[in-house]
């Protein structure tokens, strides 16, 4: 059988990390230096398929205890998806785990696409009632991979085009600036921290700080007032109220995301703060992976934080 299968790439969520919990806006952009596909037929010996093949099994495992369940948003062919497995279904990827740029979403979004059965047809309208659908049957998936799911990155990596999300319940594709062809405006770029992070222990810290009032305040007041302001001026190219806004954003993480930032860069995050040559911020949950930076100035960010290498992403 034919097995020819469409890529998936990564994502990067602009704006929203934390604050989309509390219904915050959110701006995810397709990430297409990393992506995946699903393959059959590989040495059993070799590692990372083993891994791939077992972490699949159990994915079907989860997904056949939720079509038994009372409310099944979506049906999947378990026959088939058992029989591939049998074959030696793997996801064949460069995205890498724990990196806050979307691997779990990227295969999320081809088991949608291969197995569900009366998938949603993405080539009519993309209107906010598709979307939203599509995004609650992705929170509904990836579920398995973080034990909670925003649905966010699976359905940026299933569109493959950017997502904004205005509320819960306002989800719509963006049309993002054109990307410059110089850096004297400004970039995106990624940090690799050597570390690999995990969401859910992430995820289960914020929850623990929103017990308290003040951590409370603190987000509905500032971080998500910051984080608005920030997803607007990037769409409508307001550059220099958007670093005012990231650099406030860049400041509340250092004081109250703290946890969430690898110690070493702890004094680079403050340096940056303070010189104005760039900003940096939490690359999805934080706790290791990639660390998201902006910067006015590509050259002048590459020399301040040498010797860590700076991964370009956007010019703006």
């Amino acid at each position: 059988m034919d097995f020819k299968e469409p890529l998936f790439y990564a994502k990067i969520l602009l704006f929203g990390e934390y604050g989309i919990i509390k219904n915050s806006k959110a701006l995810s952009i397709p990430y297409n230096s990393f992506k995946g596909v699903l393959k059959i037929g590989l040495e059993l010996d070799d590692t990372n398929f083993i891994k791939s093949n077992q972490s699949l099994k159990d994915f079907h495992d989860y997904l056949s205890l939720k079509q038994t369940g009372q409310e099944v948003i979506v049906r999947f062919d378990l026959d088939s998806f058992s029989q591939d497995i049998s074959r030696g279904l793997y996801f064949e990827s460069t995205i890498p785990q724990g990196y806050g740029v979307g691997s779990s979403g990227a295969l999320v979004a081809a088991i949608y696409e291969r197995y569900a059965i009366d998938k949603i047809d993405i080539s009519k309208e993309l209107n906010k009632e598709v979307l939203l659908k599509l995004k609650h049957i992705f929170s509904y998936m990836e579920s398995f991979f973080h034990g909670n799911s925003s649905g966010l990155d699976p359905l940026n990596s299933y569109l493959s085009l950017p997502i904004l999300i205005n509320s819960k319940d306002d989800v719509k594709t963006a049309g993002i600036p054109k990307q410059m062809q110089h850096n004297k405006s400004g970039v995106v770029f990624l940090i690799d921290s050597g570390l690999v992070g995990q969401t859910e222990p992430m995820v289960h810290l914020f929850m623990e700080k929103m017990k308290q009032e003040g951590f409370r305040n603190m987000l509905k007041n500032h971080f998500i007032k910051h984080t608005n302001n920030c997803v607007d001026d990037f769409l409508k190219g307001n550059v220099s109220s958007l670093f005012s806004n990231i650099k406030e954003l860049s400041n509340l993480a250092l004081c109250h995301f703290s946890p969430m930032i690898p110690s070493e860069f702890h004094k680079l995050w403050k340096k940056g703060i303070e010189s104005n040559d760039y900003f940096l911020k939490l690359c999805g949950s934080g706790g290791g992976g990639y660390i998201l930076g902006f910067a006015p100035d590509f050259e002048k960010a590459k020399q301040k934080l040498y010797p860590h290498k700076l991964e370009l992403v956007y010019h703006f």
